[in-house]
């Protein structure tokens, strides 16, 4: 079977460093390039404050280090203080993932309080009205003020804005909001087509141009600073996998160093690896998270080499890009076991070049919005043609 995992046993694993606790899939934004499931509305047990605490705990003991509070929308957990309280006490370093909304004055002094000690904040555009098209939301306002209020209270800012061929053209002025807003860091991370944004393909695919200009944009900036001697904030640039000959290292390799709890407690090895056929994923509530890590067949189905086809079982680079992306072979040829194909060497890497090519004469469909299945939205981008 396409995607099987019948496979040799797996090198054993060194620790999880880094743990992504995806409290919930509620989210109050309608994302376009979510990478929520798009069956996440099927999902409806959450973790319990005990449970969640208990995956903590196994965890650190595991040898993480690092730890995200993710979603949805991690805020609209009552508990997050006391999770982040918890995990400060047991050695995390904290990190919460969030869209801002939900975070007022009160909250965030008591998340300081509980010992959170970063805050990755996303926007989807320099503007208002593309900001708020892209989310179907209106949040930029609110945004812009959750900025200063992490900035008040002394947190290291991440700001993190997905790119596509929207907002591409404003890479700039997002630069320069970012500066502005006292960023430390700025995430430009290219869309990955996968979830929402694999359903929204076609209208979020640039051409190689306005990646090539968005790029050039980033180093004329880098430049600016370094010639400056004052780096106020550093950027980084998220390679966009469909426009490239090499896939990148996913994950750092499958079961490698991260672990993704989701919201039912199921345990997984990258954030999408739920649309996988073949994966018997285990759950938090029923095995030990030891077991889940060193024995599962989940965590080991890729794992090493021995599970790789040609090319790449002989290919030179496999030590460094690990095969690719999993999720990104299997919703491209359906083998979730292939070459990325995204890869030049891959026999299916002209798959990846027709829907690059192909995205603009697809453009007509419309767009579907985060929890919008049903009825589909038949809204055109601001400024769109």
């Amino acid at each position: 079977m396409a995607g099987s995992v019948d496979l040799p046993a797996a090198p054993s694993a060194g620790p999880p460093l880094w743990l992504l606790a995806e409290l919930t899939y509620r989210c109050p934004l309608h994302c376009v390039f979510c990478y929520n499931p798009v069956r996440y509305a099927g999902v409806q047990h959450e973790l319990s404050t005990a449970q969640w605490v208990d995956v903590m705990t196994q965890a650190r003991q595991l040898g993480a280090a690092q730890l995200g509070f993710s979603g949805g929308e991690p805020l609209l957990r009552d508990d997050l203080e006391e999770l982040v309280q918890e995990a400060h006490r047991l050695g995390y370093y904290t990190n919460l993932i969030t869209s801002g909304v939900g975070l007022n004055a009160a909250r965030a002094q008591r998340l300081k309080d509980a010992g959170l000690d970063h805050v990755q904040l996303s926007f989807q555009d320099s503007t208002r009205e593309l900001n708020d098209f892209l989310s179907h939301t209106k949040t930029f306002e609110l945004k812009q003020k959750v900025a200063r209020l992490i900035k008040a209270h002394d947190w290291p800012m991440v700001l993190n804005c997905v790119l596509h061929r929207h907002n591409l053209p404003h890479v700039r002025k997002i630069i320069d909001m970012a500066v502005a807003l006292e960023a430390e860091y700025l995430e430009l991370a290219n869309t990955q087509y996968y979830g929402w944004a694999w359903l929204n393909r076609d209208h979020l695919m640039p051409t190689h141009a306005e990646l090539l200009e968005a790029e050039a944009e980033v180093q004329r900036f880098r430049a600016e600073q370094e010639a400056s001697g004052t780096v106020s904030c550093r950027v980084l640039f998220v390679v966009p996998d469909y426009f490239e000959h090499r896939p990148k290292a996913c994950m750092n390799g499958w079961g490698s160093v991260f672990l993704s709890v989701a919201p039912d407690g199921l345990a997984m090895p990258c954030h999408n690896a739920r649309d996988l056929p073949g994966l018997e994923l285990p759950n938090v509530t029923q095995t030990p998270l030891a077991d889940i890590w060193q024995r599962s067949q989940a965590f080991n189905a890729y794992r090493g080499e021995a599970w790789m086809q040609a090319p790449c079982r002989s290919c030179p680079e496999r030590h460094k890009d690990f095969g690719g992306c999993r999720c990104q072979a299997f919703m491209i040829t359906g083998d979730a076991a292939a070459t990325d194909p995204v890869c030049d060497k891959s026999p299916q890497h002209h798959q990846v070049v027709q829907l690059v090519q192909r995205a603009s004469a697809h453009r007509h469909i419309p767009i579907v919005f985060r929890n919008d299945t049903e009825s589909r939205a038949r809204l055109s981008p601001p400024g769109a043609a």
